[in-house]
């Protein structure tokens, strides 16, 4: 897969500003695309980022496995980013993502969705 050309021309800048915490971590956000609901909250890691931004393809850094993964390589569930942002502290990252299928490990379309049926 070639790397969109937003990302190509944005990789160099957002990782250049990107601000890791000490253990080279950076919270990342998955937000659906076409609707804007808050998908996901998962962490990146330098690579992760460079490897979401080269593939388009959303990939992040499992803490509890410390390893890298790319969302829906075993699931199916992929995220396809349409676009990458820096909050303005260069401390979060925000990806526009189209979700194939649910994006939370329990099966639900959000991870924010537990308290749904509390609104």
């Amino acid at each position: 897969m070639t790397s969109p050309r937003w990302a190509v021309e944005a990789q160099s800048d957002l990782l250049e500003r990107a601000v890791f915490t000490a253990e080279g971590l950076l919270p990342a956000i998955a937000q659906d695309a076409e609707s804007g609901h808050v998908l996901m909250l998962a962490w990146m890691t330098r690579e992760a980022l460079d490897l979401t931004l080269t593939t388009g393809r959303a990939t992040y850094f499992s803490r509890s496995r410390a390893e890298l993964w790319t969302k829906g390589d075993t699931s199916g569930n992929t995220q396809h980013v349409v676009s990458a942002r820096l909050d303005c502290d260069g401390d979060t990252v925000l990806l526009a993502v189209h979700q194939s299928g649910p994006a939370c490990h329990t099966g639900s379309r959000s991870c924010f969705d537990a308290d749904a049926s509390h609104d």
